[in-house]
C-alpha cells in the first residue's frame, strides 16, 4: 500500500513538473505582453511586473491598419490567417477523406505507390518547392493573394490528411459498410451513414493538426505575399521586428492572440475526440 502511494505521489509529482515546463514559456509570454518597457529592458528580471500595462492589446485592436502601423496590420493578418488555415483544412479535409476511403476500400493499378507518392510530397523541405510554385502562382495570377496561399497549403496539408485517414480507414471492419449496402446503401452512402461517423476521432484529430500546418506556416507566406491583404500572423509577427529597435512587448502580445486559437482549438476538440472515442459501431 505504502509503495504505491508513493508511485502515485511521484507520478503526480512528475505530472506537475512537466506541467510547469511545458506552460512555463507561455506564462512568461503572457507576462512580457503586459509588461512595461522599463521591465523588459531592465537589467534585474522582474517575474511580475511592476506597472502592467493592455496598451499593446489595445493597440492591436483599435489601431488602424496600413502605412507604418504594424499593430493594426497584425489584427488584419489575425483575420487572413483564419481565413487561410481554415479554408485549407475544410480543403483538405474533404479530399483527405474521400481519397483516403479509396485508396483503403478499392483496389486499383498502383494504389500503394500513388499514396506513397503524396506522402513523398508532404515530406520535401518546403524550400526545395518554393521556385515551381512562386512559378505556378505567377503564372495564374495568384501571387499576393489569399487564395494563392490556400492552393499552396493544400498541396501539403493534404497528403498529410490522405495519410492519416487512409489508414483510419484501414483500421476499421468493413463487414459494417457491407452491411449497409446489403440494407441499400450506395458506397457513397455507406461512407456517410457509417464510415465517417466512426471516423469522427481521426476526422476532428487530422483537421486540428492540419490546421495547425497552415496557421503556423511562415516560409511560403513570407515569399508568396507582400502587402498587408494576404500576410498572415507569423508574417505579422516577424515584421514587429525593426531595422533599428524591436517592440519585444508588442511581439509577446502577437505571440499570445497567435497561440490562442491553435489552444482553443485543441481544447474543443479534445471532448469530441474522446466522446467519439467512446462511441461503438453497436451504439443504438
Amino acid at each position: 500500500m505504502r509503495t504505491s502511494r508513493r508511485y502515485l505521489a511521484f507520478m503526480y509529482a512528475m505530472a506537475v513538473l512537466m506541467a510547469v515546463i511545458i506552460l512555463a514559456p507561455f506564462a512568461w509570454l503572457v507576462i512580457s505582453s503586459i509588461s512595461s518597457p522599463a521591465d523588459l529592458v531592465s537589467s534585474h528580471v522582474h517575474w511580475l511586473p511592476e506597472r502592467p500595462t493592455l496598451e499593446r492589446y489595445r493597440q492591436i485592436f483599435t489601431s488602424a491598419s496600413g502605412g507604418d502601423n504594424v499593430a493594426g496590420d497584425f489584427r488584419v493578418a489575425m483575420l487572413n490567417s483564419l481565413i487561410v488555415a481554415g479554408s485549407t483544412t475544410v480543403i483538405s479535409l474533404v479530399l483527405g477523406c474521400l481519397g483516403g476511403y479509396a485508396f483503403a476500400r478499392l483496389r486499383f493499378p498502383f494504389r500503394r505507390t500513388t499514396l506513397m507518392s503524396f506522402l513523398a510530397i508532404y515530406m520535401l523541405p518546403p524550400i526545395a518547392l518554393v521556385i515551381p510554385l512562386y512559378l505556378a502562382l505567377s503564372g495564374l495570377g495568384l501571387l499576393d493573394t489569399k487564395l494563392g496561399l490556400i492552393v499552396t497549403y493544400c498541396s501539403l496539408v493534404t497528403p498529410f490528411c490522405l495519410w492519416t485517414m487512409s489508414n483510419y480507414f484501414l483500421s476499421l471492419p468493413p463487414e459494417l459498410e457491407e452491411a449497409a449496402r446489403v440494407d441499400g446503401c450506395s458506397r457513397f452512402g455507406a461512407l456517410v451513414r457509417v464510415v465517417l461517423p466512426l471516423a469522427r476521432p481521426a476526422i476532428l484529430a487530422t483537421a486540428m493538426f492540419g490546421f495547425l500546418l497552415a496557421w503556423d506556416e511562415f516560409l511560403y507566406s513570407l515569399i508568396f505575399t507582400s502587402t498587408t491583404n494576404s500576410k498572415t500572423i507569423p508574417v505579422a509577427i516577424a515584421e514587429f521586428t525593426g531595422k533599428f529597435s524591436s517592440d519585444f512587448g508588442l511581439v509577446a502580445a502577437g505571440g499570445v492572440l497567435a497561440a490562442l486559437p491553435p489552444v482553443l482549438l485543441a481544447l474543443v476538440f479534445q471532448r469530441f475526440i474522446v466522446g467519439g472515442l467512446t462511441a461503438g459501431a453497436v451504439k443504438g
